[in-house]
């Protein structure tokens, strides 16, 4: 997830971001600045050590790495919730993402790479829509990747995470494990200087590197795997990710949803939050009414609720894919972002 993305989840839509969470330039942080090198200290050459043996690096070169590696000074703080939290908001979250521009943009990206999207969805079953929509919220179609020197995005964020943070000891375990599987991967490449989010986010898709090693794959069939300059390696990587997470090829990730407010259980159908938990039949039992369509759904569902200020929230009934692609971001405004905009592209093209 990107920085943008990042921080409008936990501002506005109040949610933290899945491990999974990448981050470019922050809309509404400054910018880190760079420090010092840290050098070999005591602490950064323990990290090395650690690490190497971890992922089975020659120990001198990820001492090297780490020693180099920049301290970047206002980092930390991109990294805390805000002191103040804004109230949820989908509708403002949604027109900082389905607005013309990125529409046309997605229409251009989906017309350029219409091959590959097409592949993508005979290979892993993943609609062209849903592909063009997580590269679209997440990168702007690459305009967005991130300045960030990735290294010593996660060295700072793993030797000087703020310990303010409510989960400072997860999140700080978190990019240690991430900046373990970097190094294993540009050690590999033979690339210490790639560019990313300041979480550490990188490419097209925005993959942390445990993603990177896990989802990622040659969809080009160049012989290596780029997130960064091959779009057609981030369409297949994507489209991998929803496979692994489980994206069932034709089913509808959501459906609408109303109440019959006279046998309404609402407490009841929100405790499993986003997670599909009723069958349709115990989801109507509890006052969801739903259209004719979503009555013949096989699988469970979940009263999906977003707020939207001082005004009434809205509502749809999630399926298991809606679940999927807040695997990507456990966010239900981001899934439903995403959503919406593979919607609106497919819809700007069929015009």
């Amino acid at each position: 997830m990107t920085a943008v993305v990042l921080m409008m989840t936990l501002c506005v839509a109040g949610t933290e971001a899945k491990s999974h969470a990448k981050a470019h330039k922050s809309m509404t942080r400054p910018a880190a600045t760079h420090g010092l090198a840290y050098g070999k200290t005591k602490e950064a050459m323990a990290l090395a050590d650690e690490l190497a043996e971890q992922h089975k690096l020659p120990k001198i070169w990820v001492r090297e790495q780490i020693s180099k590696a920049q301290h970047l000074k206002g980092l930390p703080k991109m990294v805390l919730p805000p002191s103040v939290p804004t109230a949820k908001n989908w509708r403002a979250y949604r027109e900082r993402f389905i607005e013309p521009r990125r529409i046309e943009a997605g229409s251009q990206f989906w017309q350029t790479y219409q091959t590959a999207l097409t592949r993508a969805e005979q290979t892993y079953g993943v609609p062209s829509e849903m592909i063009v929509g997580i590269i679209g919220v997440e990168t702007f179609y690459g305009q967005h990747m991130g300045n960030y020197r990735v290294l010593d995005a996660l060295t700072t964020l793993t030797l000087n995470f703020p310990s303010a943070h409510p989960r400072a000891t997860e999140r700080q375990a978190f990019f240690k494990s991430e900046l373990g599987h970097f190094l294993a991967q540009a050690h590999q490449q033979g690339d210490t200087n790639i560019k990313g989010s300041f979480a550490g986010a990188m490419g097209w898709p925005q993959f942390m590197p445990s993603s990177m090693a896990k989802f990622a794959v040659d969809f080009d069939g160049d012989g290596r795997i780029d997130l960064r300059n091959s779009p057609v390696d981030a369409i297949g990587s994507v489209a991998n990710y929803f496979k692994a997470f489980g994206w069932q090829t034709g089913m509808p990730t959501h459906y609408p949803v109303s109440f019959d407010e006279a046998r309404l259980d609402k407490p009841t159908l929100l405790a499993p939050d986003i997670l599909p938990s009723f069958s349709v039949s115990n989801f109507t039992a509890k006052g969801a009414v739903l259209d004719e369509q979503a009555q013949k759904h096989s699988g469970p569902l979940a009263l999906v609720e977003l707020f939207n200020g001082d005004e009434l929230p809205s509502y749809v009934a999630g399926t298991e894919n809606f679940y999927v692609v807040t695997r990507y971001n456990w966010s239900s405004y981001y899934a439903l972002a995403v959503i919406e905009l593979g919607q609106e592209i497919k819809a700007a093209r069929q015009r």
